[in-house]
C-alpha cells in the first residue's frame, strides 16, 4: 500500500474533473498504481443502466473473458470469494448502480483490507465525478436545445410559410441531436403519412415517400408516444427505412392541445452512439415547441386566408350589385337610343358598344365566380384553369384576352375533354401572341355546344382582330396538330375569320 498522501491527491484531481471521458480513466489508473494490481478495469454503465457505455482498462490484459464476471459485477452479485478473485466495489451516481471498478492481483498475490477500503472510496469518488461529469453535460446539452428552441420559434414566427417552416424544423432538430437524418412526416387523409421535409446529407427519394399507418412504431408514436431504438428494430417495415439504412434513432410526436400534427424522425449513422436520456428528454420538449410554433403558424395562415376571402366575398358583392346593375343600365339605355335613332352608322356604333357591354358583363361574372372559390379549389375546376391560361397569356399578349363561358362547365366537361381543351387554348393564345399582332382577343367555352350529329359537345373558340392567318408551316402545324387531337375524340377544329371579319379565329370542339 502506498502512502495514504498519493491516494488523496488522486482522488483531489478526480474530484476536479467534469470530463466524462477523463475521469473514468483516471479512476482505473489510481486504483491499478495505489494498489499494485496488475490489472484493474472500470465499467460504466448508459443513463438508462440497460447496457454497458465504456469499458476502460489499465495494466495487463485478463487471462480469462471478463464479459462473465463483468456482469456479475454489474448484478450486485460479485465473484466467488477465492484467493484469485478480483477486488471490487460498485460505482453508485446518485445512489443509483452506474457501474462497477474491479483489480486482479499477480498470480499469488492478495489485496489487503486497505487496499479494499481504498477500492470502495476510489469508486465512491469515481461515482461522484462521473455523476458530475453527468449533470454538467446534460446542463449544456439543455442549454443548447434551449437555445436551439428559440431560434427555430423566432424563424417560424418571423414570416415563414409552412412549407418552409417544417424544413427549419428538420434542419434545426438535426443540427442539435448529431443527427444524419431529421424529416418532418404529415399524415394524410388515407391514414399514411407523408414525408414533407428531410435535412440529410444523402436524402435518397425520402422527400414525398409515404410511410403506412399500420406500422408498430407509426402507431405508437401517432398515438403521442415517442419512439426510441438504440438496436436494429423488430419491426418488419421500419419506417424511413431506419432499420438498414441507419442507427439510433427517434420518432417524436409533433403534438399540440393533444392534436397530433406530424411525426418528428431523427437518426443516426449505424455505427453512431445511442441517444441519451438528456438527449431523449431535450428532443423530446424541442418537438413539443416545434409543433407549438407549427399551430401558431396554421393559426396565422387561417386568418390570413380568411381574410382574404372576406375581401373577395366583399368585392364579388360589389362588382355583382353596383357595377353589373349599372352596364346593364347603361345597355337598356343604348338599346332605347338605337330604336329611335335614324342613322344607320350610328346604329351599328351602338350596337358594337352594346356587345361590348355584354362581353364585359360577362368577364365580370366570370371574375365574381372565381373570386367566390376558396383559393385551393381553384385549380380543380375547368373554369379557373381557362382563367389561369388566360392571365398567363395576358403577360405576352400584353392586354388580357377577354373571356366568357357558356353553360355549367365545371360539371359537364370531364377531365379528359378538360386537360385536351386546355392544350388547345394555349396553343391558341400562342399563336394569337406570336403572329396575329392582335389588339384584341376573345376566349368563348361552350359547354352547350352540340357536333353535327347533334351530340352535346364543348367548344372551344378563340378570335383575335390581328393580320389573319399567315403561310408560316409553325402555324399551319400546329393547327393541324390541334386537329388530329381533336378527331381522336370524335371532334373538329379549324380556323375562320376573326373579330370584325378581321384577324382569325380558331374553332375547336369535342364531344362531351
Amino acid at each position: 500500500m502506498r502512502q495514504v498522501a498519493e491516494p488523496l491527491r488522486a482522488l483531489a484531481a478526480l474530484s476536479g474533473d467534469s470530463e466524462p471521458d477523463a475521469v473514468p480513466a483516471r479512476v482505473v489508473r489510481a486504483a491499478a498504481e495505489l494498489t499494485g494490481a496488475e490489472h484493474a478495469a472500470l465499467a460504466v454503465l448508459s443513463d438508462d443502466g440497460e447496457r454497458i457505455d465504456r469499458l476502460l482498462s489499465h495494466g495487463r490484459a485478463p487471462v480469462h473473458d471478463p464479459e462473465p464476471l463483468l456482469h456479475a459485477l454489474l448484478d450486485g452479485r460479485g465473484p466467488r470469494p477465492t484467493p484469485e478473485a478480483p477486488l471490487w466495489a460498485p460505482v453508485l451516481v446518485h445512489g443509483a448502480r452506474s457501474g462497477a471498478l474491479w483489480l486482479t492481483g499477480p498470480p499469488g498475490a492478495s489485496f489487503s483490507g486497505t487496499d479494499e477500503a481504498l477500492v470502495r472510496v476510489l469508486a465512491t469518488e469515481a461515482g461522484l465525478a462521473i455523476g458530475n461529469a453527468r449533470l454538467h453535460e446534460a446542463v449544456r446539452q439543455q442549454a443548447r436545445w434551449l437555445d436551439g428552441s428559440l431560434e427555430l420559434s423566432t424563424s417560424l414566427l418571423s414570416a415563414e410559410p409552412e412549407d418552409n417552416a417544417l424544413a427549419v424544423v428538420a434542419e434545426q432538430a438535426r443540427r442539435l441531436a448529431a443527427a444524419s437524418l431529421g424529416a418532418v412526416l404529415e399524415p394524410g387523409e388515407d391514414g399514411e403519412l407523408t414525408v414533407v421535409a428531410v435535412c440529410a446529407d444523402d436524402p435518397g427519394g425520402l422527400l414525398g415517400s409515404t410511410v403506412p399507418a399500420d406500422s408498430p412504431a407509426i402507431r405508437r408514436v401517432l398515438a403521442g408516444e415517442p419512439v426510441f431504438r438504440d438496436r436494429p428494430t423488430a419491426d418488419p417495415a421500419p419506417p424511413l427505412d431506419l432499420g438498414r439504412r441507419y442507427g439510433p434513432s427517434m420518432l417524436l410526436p409533433l403534438t399540440s392541445d393533444e392534436a397530433t400534427l406530424g411525426v418528428l424522425a431523427l437518426a443516426r449513422a449505424p455505427q453512431a452512439p445511442p441517444y441519451s436520456v438528456p438527449e431523449r428528454v431535450n428532443a423530446t420538449q424541442f418537438a413539443q415547441q416545434a409543433a407549438l410554433a407549427l399551430l401558431l403558424i396554421r393559426a396565422r395562415r387561417d386568418r390570413e386566408l380568411l381574410a382574404v376571402l372576406e375581401d373577395r366575398d366583399r368585392i364579388a358583392r360589389d362588382l355583382h350589385d353596383l357595377v353589373i346593375q349599372r352596364l346593364f343600365a347603361v345597355g337598356l339605355i343604348m338599346t332605347g337610343a338605337r330604336r329611335v335613332t335614324s342613322s344607320e352608322d350610328v346604329g351599328e356604333r351602338i350596337d358594337q358598344a352594346t356587345a361590348e357591354l355584354d362581353a364585359t358583363v360577362q368577364e365580370i361574372r366570370t371574375a365574381i365566380f372565381a373570386l367566390q372559390q376558396h383559393p385551393e379549389d381553384a385549380p380543380t375546376t375547368l373554369r379557373t384553369r381557362v382563367l389561369r391560361e388566360i392571365g398567363a397569356a395576358g403577360q405576352l399578349l400584353g392586354f388580357r384576352p377577354a373571356v366568357s363561358f357558356v353553360g355549367p362547365v365545371d360539371t359537364v366537361v370531364g377531365e379528359g375533354e378538360a386537360r385536351n381543351l386546355l392544350a388547345a387554348l394555349r396553343e391558341g393564345l400562342s399563336n394569337a401572341a406570336r403572329h396575329a399582332e392582335a389588339s384584341r382577343v376573345e376566349v368563348t367555352v361552350d359547354a352547350r355546344a352540340h357536333q353535327p350529329d347533334g351530340a352535346d359537345a364543348v367548344r372551344l373558340t378563340v378570335a383575335d382582330d390581328g393580320v389573319g392567318m399567315r403561310s408560316g408551316s409553325e402555324r399551319r402545324s400546329g393547327l393541324r396538330n390541334l386537329a388530329r387531337r381533336a378527331e381522336s375524340l370524335g371532334g373538329s377544329a379549324g380556323v375562320g375569320p376573326g373579330i370584325g371579319g378581321a384577324g382569325t379565329t380558331l374553332t375547336w370542339q369535342v364531344p362531351r
